[in-house]
């Protein structure tokens, strides 16, 4: 196990991260909403990193996980900058893997940190969720309370309790994407799963349909869910950044 590290920010908020050293380009997992740097994929990039002898880096999120800082104060623009700080820490190209989230992060990026891109790994990536995926799926009362008081708290399977703000939808509006071509910074590979009911398939190929510039691959697995965290899925995440690593 690498030892947990801290990356402090100009507010005094601390990103915690594990860097494993190794050659190539360094991959960067910038994982999920409301997902950590324990899960499941980056774990498994982190031990194929270790037999492989990849240079990895994952960390989790302001507000994730062993970082600190307020949920609340969470948004788009934070997480973003706050990946574009992990790259600005880490020498040479990097080839971030974006998962969901992350995968909008990666994206931005793309234009954020261009010149520091070898390519990038993107999964399910939810480019814009909060505008096109959550807000339409809320239930009208909640998206009322928001609107009103500012915050509502929801449940949701796997994700447990926890706040969404106003703050976070309006704020997320200056960072959508998907309604101009995206340039792209090397090659891409997108893994995404047909029966994903969190980041539809179709959502994937809006994305594929305006990325412009690169190598672009899009793998759709016919059986697999948002999670892809299935062996066989792991396997082709690893098999995909390996392929990339090599161009």
């Amino acid at each position: 196990m690498t030892e947990l590290q801290r990356l402090r920010r100009p507010d005094g908020e601390t990103l915690a991260y594990h860097r494993r050293e190794g050659t190539g380009p360094t991959v960067l997992w910038i994982g999920g909403f409301r997902s950590d740097m324990e899960g499941t994929k980056a774990l498994a990039l982190d031990q194929a990193a270790a037999e492989r002898g990849w240079a990895y880096v994952r960390f989790d999120h302001f507000a994730h996980g062993a970082s600190s800082g307020d949920w609340r104060q969470a948004t788009i623009g934070r997480w973003a900058e706050d990946a574009a700080a992990m790259i600005d820490a880490i020498e040479g190209p990097v080839l971030p893997v974006g998962s969901s989230l992350g995968g909008w992060l990666a994206l931005l990026l793309q234009t954020m940190r261009p010149e520091r891109i070898a390519a990038t790994v993107l999964i399910a990536p939810a480019a814009d969720f909060t505008e096109r995926l959550m807000w339409p799926s809320l239930e009208d009362h909640t998206r009322q309370a928001i609107l009103r008081d500012g915050e509502a708290t929801i449940s949701e399977k796997g994700l447990g309790d926890y706040v969404l703000t106003r703050r976070m939808f309006e704020e997320a509006r200056d960072h959508l994407i998907l309604d101009a071509p995206i340039r792209a910074a090397g090659a891409i590979h997108i893994v995404q799963g047909r029966l994903d009911d969190s980041v539809p398939w179709r959502h994937a190929l809006r994305t594929v349909d305006l990325i412009e510039g690169a190598d672009l691959t899009l793998e759709l697995i016919e059986d697999g869910d948002h999670r892809l965290s299935r062996p066989q899925d792991l396997d082709r995440l690893i098999a995909a950044v390996d392929r990339l690593r090599a161009l």
